[in-house]
């Protein structure tokens, strides 16, 4: 029996919904004269990404406004359409030791330039709302603006190319998050393990860092805490968990849960041939300069179950990303139960999260879709689709790093 029509989230962070939240959740933010983390007038963007003057924090500890310290209430919605209080309150780091979280977001800029000035605007506020502030239970977390590659520029990314335009832009965002880290080290973090955070561009990003500032000296490597990298193609030799991307720096598995990747890419099926992630040597991946395929393969380290294996996704999505929910809850956040599996599947030169939609017949509930098309998958979701999960994911990679530290 054919199942009703079910609304779907229709999410596409760049150019709609994301933009649209930002805004909304930027009223929030500054309500009763709050202002966010870092609101002056941004600093100077050189040819080669540095900056003239100090970081411009998105989210930062104690600062006024900070998104990634936002509300965490949140509703569960069952299939029957029962609703009740629902959070993540239980989820702890270990006692006795800080963590920070270092949260590198996505593409999100609308400027019309090729790379975005450090101006904290809404679309920031909105996306790290959306993908950081839940963490903030698990360490303090730390977002620096950077000078990312705008939307115009990252339009140039195809399956196997990458034009002029976006991989001049790419050195420049590189350079200004380098910079930004080298602060954060220097001032701000002040000796505590990492955990480090990104999403799409974000991820990219964060592999040329672990790759060129973590992975190769062991007093860095060992401040890692763990590092979530989604939609980023953290690649490895085929049936490997180590090499590839970072010589020494291993995936996260059963046994091994701290100092490791948890990285994925979300579809509902094999990945097309020209899809931007899930393959390696393509789309995504030449954005952190792997352009190697041969006996390679794109990591997927399931977050919903990092020994391996189907489990269970605890999604979590901001209210205003979520269509049709009615009445409306009295929280920010959503959470539907036993409406998702993920497992990591390889198969026909892909490797992906594989995300099955669960529900039964007569389950109105909203699903995901392909918001940007089939290549892109659920790109878009790659992070709320599991975000309970990766809470607890952290909570238990710190308590892995503490046991190991001593």
């Amino acid at each position: 029996m054919p199942r009703p029509h079910r609304p779907q989230h229709r999410r596409a962070w760049s150019l709609s919904a994301a933009v649209a939240c930002a805004v909304a959740c930027l009223s929030s933010v500054v309500a009763s004269g709050a202002t966010p983390a870092t609101a002056a007038a941004a600093p100077a963007i050189s040819s080669r990404g540095g900056t003239h003057g100090p970081v411009v924090w998105l989210c930062r500890p104690g600062a006024k406004g900070d998104p990634c310290s936002f509300t965490r209430a949140a509703t569960s919605v069952a299939a029957s359409g029962a609703r009740a209080p629902a959070g993540l309150g239980t989820v702890r780091p270990p006692t006795g030791q800080r963590f920070d979280c270092f949260y590198v977001y996505p593409t999100v800029s609308t400027e019309p330039g090729r790379n975005a000035n450090l101006e904290v605007q809404s679309n920031e506020i909105g996306v790290a709302i959306d993908e950081a502030s839940l963490f903030s239970q698990v360490c303090t977390v730390w977002a620096p603006m950077y000078a990312q590659a705008t939307a115009r520029a990252v339009a140039g990314l195809a399956p196997h190319r990458v034009t002029h335009e976006l991989a001049q832009a790419e050195r420049v965002a590189y350079a200004s998050l380098r910079q930004a880290w080298t602060s954060f080290l220097a001032r701000d973090d002040r000796g505590r393990p990492v955990v480090l955070i990104g999403h799409s561009q974000g991820a990219a990003l964060l592999i040329e860092l672990i790759a060129g500032e973590l992975d190769r000296t062991p007093s860095r490597r060992a401040k890692l805490v763990v590092a979530i990298l989604a939609g980023g193609n953290v690649q490895v030799p085929t049936g490997r968990t180590v090499g590839g991307s970072f010589a020494h720096v291993p995936l996260c598995t059963g046994g091994t849960r701290s100092g490791c990747v948890i990285a994925w890419s979300s579809f509902p099926g094999e990945p097309p041939a020209d899809a931007l992630f899930g393959r390696p040597g393509q789309g995504v991946s030449l954005q952190s300069g792997q352009r190697s395929s041969a006996g390679q393969q794109v990591a997927c380290v399931n977050p919903a179950a990092v020994g391996g294996g189907t489990a269970p996704l605890d999604d979590y999505f901001f209210l205003r990303e979520v269509e049709k929910v009615a009445p409306p809850p009295p929280t920010q956040w959503l959470t539907f139960p036993d409406l998702y599996t993920g497992a990591c599947e390889h198969r026909g030169g892909a490797t992906w999260l594989q995300v099955t939609d669960i529900a039964a017949a007569g389950d109105t509930r909203p699903v995901v879709a392909e918001s940007q098309g089939p290549d892109w998958g659920y790109h878009a979701d790659d992070m709320n689709l599991v975000l309970g999960n990766l809470v607890r994911d952290v909570a238990a990679s710190e308590a892995a790093w503490v046991a190991a530290s001593h």
